[in-house]
């Protein structure tokens, strides 16, 4: 560092490496400290993932209690304890609230800005770190400095900076947002173990080619289980999915990725229908079958199914498409119910990493301390938000760990570097 800025910026700066959701919040948090904060993102602008979150409407967080929150965070969910109770979720929405940001709570407790734009949870973001005089440098940070056990600073392309560090550089999802690692390789540098990534949130491959046929089709109120190869089932949810040209997408096939692992195989299976029970449905199909009793059985299903799902389902129910409804026998009838109710998809594989809206694996929490976020391997480090081994499932959880993990390494990080210079004398 330059002796210019050096009297500018004192030895006792909190650096935060990563400009994302939980870099952000982490910088404002030492800021608030009294600290002096510098902010690095390789970026050309902060909060670039944020931007696309929520189909570009940020789900901020979810509108729940503590105890709720643990139960959508199917990976070590004690470590988050101390960081969530400080930072729930309703303090997270006053504090963007309280900074123009104005909230709305929608269905299955998601929180969005009103505006429906990612937008105005950034800006806020923004306000505050330039209202507290964090200075942000689009610069890579390329390695940490380190002396005697502790982290003394970092190093960019364009040179080094002395203070302590706190890594909020994210995963390895979507890359072209910046997440592309590179926290992993300086963590590592540091003596900390990272559990292999992986995609924890992503769209699933087929085995077969029907969802292809019906890609692009969105179903709303759909319940879907995830069964093993030993029929168990390991997740289910009521909501949207989406059918894609490789599988399938949409927030409970997100949810249900979470739940796989690499040694078994999976299958979806999707009831169509499920405010129908088996005999409500039944007699639907006994209702559609009278009204189209001369009709060819491919043009009896319109007022049942979305057109690009009829071809698969007919085919799936083994009944001819041109054989007359009339005709239709009850063994068949009750073919196309069991296909109905029991739409089975099998997974080939999840989508690459690249894809997935969360990485799981990262940084080995057991080697952080969960009361500062600080490196039980070096002091002078800190860690925040998904660069950490830690996930959960869609609905604005994953923000959340963003939040409270960010404002636990910033205040931490403060608390402990930072001194005013009539304290050090």
């Amino acid at each position: 560092m330059s002796m210019m800025s050096m009297s500018v910026w004192n030895k006792a700066e909190i650096l935060v490496a990563g400009g994302g959701a939980a870099g952000m919040m982490a910088a404002i948090a030492a800021a608030e400290r009294g600290a002096r904060v510098m902010l690095f993102e390789k970026n050309d602008r902060l909060g670039k993932k944020l931007y696309i979150t929520g189909k570009g409407r940020c789900n901020v967080t979810n509108d729940c209690a503590p105890e709720e929150f643990f139960q959508n965070v199917p990976r070590n969910p004690r470590f988050l304890y101390s960081s969530i109770y400080a930072f729930p979720p309703h303090d997270v929405m006053a504090w963007f609230e309280a900074r123009g940001c104005q909230l709305k709570t929608e269905r299955g407790n998601r929180v969005f800005p009103q505006s429906d734009k990612s937008a105005s949870v950034i800006d806020a973001l923004r306000a505050e770190l330039r209202r507290l005089d964090v200075r942000v440098c689009h610069e890579d940070v390329q390695a940490l400095l380190m002396q005697d056990g502790a982290v003394t600073g970092l190093r960019t392309q364009l040179g080094s900076y002395d203070g302590a560090v706190i890594l909020a550089t994210g995963g390895c999802s979507y890359p072209q947002t910046g997440s592309t690692g590179d926290g992993y390789l300086l963590a590592a540098s540091a003596g900390h173990t990272i559990v292999p990534p992986a995609g924890s949130l992503v769209p699933l491959v087929e085995k077969g080619h029907d969802c292809k046929q019906m890609q692009g089709l969105a179903l709303k109120n759909v319940d879907l289980r995830l069964v093993n190869q030993k029929k168990k089932v390991v997740f289910q949810e009521f909501g949207e999915l989406l059918f894609t040209h490789f599988g399938l997408s949409g927030p409970v096939v997100l949810s249900a990725s979470a739940h796989m692992n690499e040694k078994d195989s999976y299958t979806a299976v999707i009831d169509l229908k499920p405010a129908l029970d088996e005999g409500k449905l039944d007699q639907r199909l006994l209702r559609d079958f009278e009204k189209f009793q001369n009709r060819d059985f491919e043009n009896a299903l319109v007022e049942l199914l979305p057109k690009s799902m009829i071809p698969v389902v007919i085919r799936r129910s083994g009944i001819p498409p041109e054989e007359k409804v009339h005709s239709i026998t009850r063994e068949q009838r009750r073919a196309l119910l069991e296909t109905i109710k029991h739409f089975a998809v099998e997974i080939a594989c999840k989508a690459p990493v690249e894809d997935a809206i969360v990485t799981s694996g990262g940084v080995k929490v057991s080697e952080v301390d969960p009361k500062t976020m600080q490196s039980k391997k070096m002091t002078g480090l800190y860690f925040a938000g998904e660069l950490l081994d830690v996930d959960a499932y869609t609905g604005g959880f994953n923000l959340q760990i963003a939040w409270a993990t960010g404002r636990l390494a910033g205040l931490s990080a403060a608390a402990k570097e930072f001194q005013k210079p009539e304290d050090a004398t």
